[in-house]
């Protein structure tokens, strides 16, 4: 520190250039008033003449010299002109047997300005520290060293550490063995980027504790930003939760322990599963030809079959006609029967068709869209006159059936491509009811996984579970082949598991993400072993082509385009392999 006796010993040349330069204006004068200095600042300020006398009375006005050094810390305003100006008085000291005092001038604006931005400074530090005290969040500042510098009273709630053990202290002083081994802004002081750390508190509870470094112009450390929030609750609703999808699937696991694997075949959950169902009971009550619409496997038969059993005609058989599974050429006799001796290879004594066979019961049509538009006028006049004609023969037959037809195609958008006829679609849409798919009611995807789960431990006589995290992947993946596809996957993780409880690993299309773009084959488990079996490994590597093509394609038809074979032999294998054609 510059003490007096130090100061007094700096040569008066220096001291006078000082004062020269200095913005501010200065006027060194005795106790009779008279002006003995004046610096370049306060010519200027004044407008006075150099070498001119003046009493400085003449411009500040009276002048009380008694209470200079009582008054020193106080301003007074002069006025030069238009401008207004400011000036302090202090008592200078002696100069030989006459008082000397000096009046330092300042200009108004620069007061003002000067008073603006400290109240700014003061207004903003004042806003900013509302602000951080408002946070919900513990929020601490330290220097570089770890010098606490400001902490918020929420810090204070979440590290439950009382303030007036933070404020003004170094985290240091904090550290022990049990509850804080090392503090968050020594760590990050030392890695340089921001650091979270996971802390307990002296009262038990769980909180995140992050620290970011804020760097001066030279790169240091100056100081970390810490933020502190409490994760218990956090917790304890993750908890509840694990506890409440534990209790649903207890809930469901109760409820489908007691249902029939082997028929029971309706599970509906969701109001939109309800809805169908509902709507196929009140329709099956009436005598009507019905069009059910969706996604390929969301459960259009099950709908169907809903109908027939809630119908008068429920005690009589109900036929399942696949349009798309048999061939062009044989629809006509596999339909409507053939006489003896109608075409070359038929059996001598004829045979009669599906919907003779369905007389008095149901006859349910699965995918509709694909019948040839050369065959659908025949199948309307059945629709209309409810009679059929062998092939061959020339007698028609009433027959007594109801009809229910389903497709996952857009018929009336085939209907304007003239690729269905008009008048069949309308006779065929009496009733229409849409089955959604599996992702749009995702509330079915639970009870749907563990009734099939049930099935399959039955079946295959196992015992697995599902992990609520196993459900949680089930419940958030789309789905695309709908219930078919969740039966499936359901049935490929009960057999390919070696885990009681399915995990996350045992999911199919997990598997697939961490498998290397060389890991993939079509190629049966085997095939890397040496074997001489060579017909067992083409008939794996055919079901394998057969159930990708099933994957990409909606027919048999498609299916026979995509594997470049006859539809005959698609269709031919299919039943080879019992692999159903949809």
């Amino acid at each position: 520190m510059l003490m007096l006796d130090q100061f007094c010993e700096i040569p008066d040349a220096v001291l006078r250039s000082v004062m020269c330069d200095t913005p501010n204006g200065v006027l060194i004068f005795d106790e009779a008033y008279r002006i003995l200095y004046a610096n370049r600042a306060a010519l200027q300020m004044l407008e006075l003449e150099a070498g001119k006398e003046y009493d400085v009375r003449e411009l500040t006005g009276p002048l009380d010299l008694a209470v200079v050094d009582a008054d020193a810390e106080k301003t007074f305003t002069m006025r030069q002109g238009n401008r207004q100006l400011h000036y302090r008085l202090i008592s200078a000291g002696d100069a030989g047997e006459s008082a000397v005092y000096a009046l330092i001038l300042m200009e108004s604006q620069q007061v003002l300005r000067s008073q603006m931005e400290l109240e700014a400074a003061w207004k903003l530090t004042s806003e900013m520290e509302e602000i951080l005290e408002g946070s919900f969040d513990g929020i601490l500042v330290t220097d570089g060293e770890g010098n606490v510098q400001f902490v918020n009273s929420s810090y204070e709630r979440v590290a439950a550490i009382p303030r007036k053990e933070l404020e003004g202290r170094n985290m240091r002083a904090l550290i022990n063995p049990v509850w804080m081994e090392n503090s968050v802004a020594f760590v990050v002081r030392e890695e340089r980027r921001p650091v979270s750390k996971r802390q307990v508190t002296q009262d038990g509870r769980d909180i995140i504790v992050t620290g970011k470094p804020v760097f001066d112009e030279n790169g240091k450390v100056k100081r970390v930003v810490i933020n502190a929030r409490d994760i218990t609750e956090i917790f304890q609703l993750r908890e509840e939760l694990l506890n409440a999808k534990n209790r649903e699937l207890q809930h469901y696991q109760t409820i489908l322990s007691t249902t029939n694997t082997e028929r029971e075949k309706v599970v509906a959950i969701s109001e939109k599963t309800k809805k169908v169902f509902s709507l196929a009971e009140r329709v099956g009550r009436f005598d009507t030809t019905v069009l059910i619409l969706g996604e390929s496997g969301a459960g259009k038969e099950e709908v169907a079959q809903q109908i027939h059993a809630s119908s008068m005609r429920k005690d009589h058989a109900l036929v399942t006609i696949n349009c798309g599974a048999i061939p062009e050429n044989l629809l006509e006799s596999e339909l409507f029967g053939y006489e003896k001796g109608a075409f070359t290879g038929a059996s001598s004594s004829g045979k009669i068709g599906l919907l003779e066979a369905a007389d008095g019961g149901t006859v349910f049509l699965d995918e509709i869209g694909e019948i040839p538009l050369s065959f659908q006028v025949k199948l309307l006049r059945v629709l209309e006159a409810k009679q059929v004609t062998r092939v061959g023969g020339v007698r028609a037959k009433s027959i007594d059936v109801r009809f229910i037809a389903a497709t996952n195609r857009d018929l009336t958008k085939m209907v304007r491509d003239g690729a269905f006829r008009e008048d069949f679609y309308y006779r065929l849409n009496v009733v229409s009811i849409t089955v959604p798919p599996l992702r749009q009611r995702r509330e079915d995807i639970l009870p749907l996984s563990l009734f099939f789960l049930n099935r399959f431990n039955h079946k295959y006589n196992q015992n697995k579970t599902m992990t609520p995290e196993v459900i949680k992947r089930m419940e958030e993946y789309d789905w695309e082949g709908n219930v078919r596809e969740l039966r499936n996957v359901v049935e490929h993780m009960v057999i390919m598991s070696p885990n009681e409880q399915l995990q996350i690993s045992d999911v199919p299309w997990i598997i697939r993400q961490c498998q290397g773009p060389g890991e993939t084959s079509l190629l049966p488990e085997t095939a890397g072993e040496e074997s001489s079996d060579l017909g067992r490994a083409v008939e794996e590597l055919e079901k394998r082509l057969l159930l990708r093509a099933k994957a990409e394609c909606t027919s048999t038809r498609e299916m026979a385009r995509f594997l470049n074979v006859d539809q005959s032999t698609v269709v031919r294998k299919l039943q080879k392999y019992g692999l159903s054609a949809r």
